[in-house]
């Protein structure tokens, strides 16, 4: 088989469905393929809503849904994925995430172009379809010095323009991966319960020998479902910071992370004022981003504590799952 999606859902019903119909319809024709969809024990029906979506919508591709009965990380489940996958080539994707048509055959060719090339990310859109920084040089010192003196647009962040290139690292809410590419590389580290999770994967391929392309031409609209929940808001931040850090202490080394705690702190604190000033802006969230950079395990619980937490609530019967 030449191609599997690979969907990662927790809670995001209506966007799964809304990416599910974008694979059906923008799916090139005679590329023999399957979708997969892992469930990460949702309690919101997304089960169910994808069996009685797929039983409707004349879907030519064979689908499978793999229940999880505990909830894990977004690195653990992208592994799980690419494990039962059955294509050479995998297309991770959010659930929040909808490809445009003619993404995947654009992606597909990159890779089949380049035969050194294990990734290949898609430019990502927001819900207006104006485009996002999807592709960066990785992660380092000179990384975060650029950021903190304001220059990371043209230094660090690597996606725009119309020409397939190389990319220190690409996001992964649409990016397809060669399965044995992954496979040598030991798949992705579950140490990354979210955020990061796909750099220190890329940077593992990248250092095995491998190139990781970004692909401008296959486009998909990132719909953010994590990003726009306000009540995860400070789960997020800490999972963010702590995850960066520990991408830096395992690439780099105890004294480069500290060093770009430090850093990365700096272009919050200007940030925290102007927002003082701006309508719509929260100088609170950026001065909390400025304390989490400085300190990533300062105390808090990031979004690894409150899956566990869930997990206890499940095993004790006390979440009732939609499809229950």
């Amino acid at each position: 088989m030449e191609l599997s999606y690979c969907v990662v859902n927790t809670n995001g019903r209506a966007d799964l469905l809304t990416g599910l119909e974008a694979i059906r319809r923008t799916h090139p024709a005679g590329l023999d393929a399957e979708i997969l969809v892992l469930d990460n024990a949702s309690d919101d029906g997304s089960s169910a809503a994808v069996r009685e979506w797929a039983a409707g919508a004349d879907l030519e591709l064979p689908l499978r849904v793999i229940d999880r009965e505990r909830r894990a990380g977004k690195a653990e489940n992208d592994t799980l994925l690419m494990r039962e996958a059955r294509g050479r080539l995998c297309l991770l994707l959010n659930e929040d995430a909808e490809l445009k048509p003619g993404a995947t055959a654009e992606l597909v060719a990159a890779l089949d172009a380049d035969p050194g090339a294990a990734a290949a990310g898609a430019q990502l859109l927001d819900a207006a379809e104006r485009p996002l920084a999807c592709a960066w040089r990785l992660p380092g010192v000179f990384a975060s010095l650029a950021s903190a003196l304001f220059l990371h647009r043209w230094l660090v962040t690597q996606s725009g323009g119309e020409e397939t290139r190389e990319a220190g690292w690409v996001q992964s809410s649409a990016m397809l991966v060669r399965a044995d590419a992954a496979r040598d590389v030991g798949w992705l580290d579950p140490a990354f319960f979210v955020y990061s999770d796909e750099t220190d994967f890329e940077k593992r391929l990248r250092d095995a020998g491998w190139r990781i392309l970004y692909v401008p031409s296959a486009l998909a609209i990132h719909h953010e479902q994590l990003a726009n929940d306000r009540s995860s808001g400070e789960r997020r931040l800490i999972e963010f910071h702590r995850n960066r850090d520990l991408y830096m202490r395992k690439h780099h080394g105890a004294a480069a992370a500290a060093v770009c705690r430090v850093l990365n702190a700096i272009p919050y604190l200007p940030r925290a004022l102007a927002s003082v000033f701006l309508p719509g802006r929260s100088p609170g969230l950026m001065a909390l981003h400025a304390r989490r950079a400085l300190r990533p395990y300062g105390g808090g619980e990031g979004i690894r504590e409150a899956a566990a937490a869930y997990n206890a609530r499940l095993a004790s019967g006390a979440v009732v799952r939609a499809e229950e």
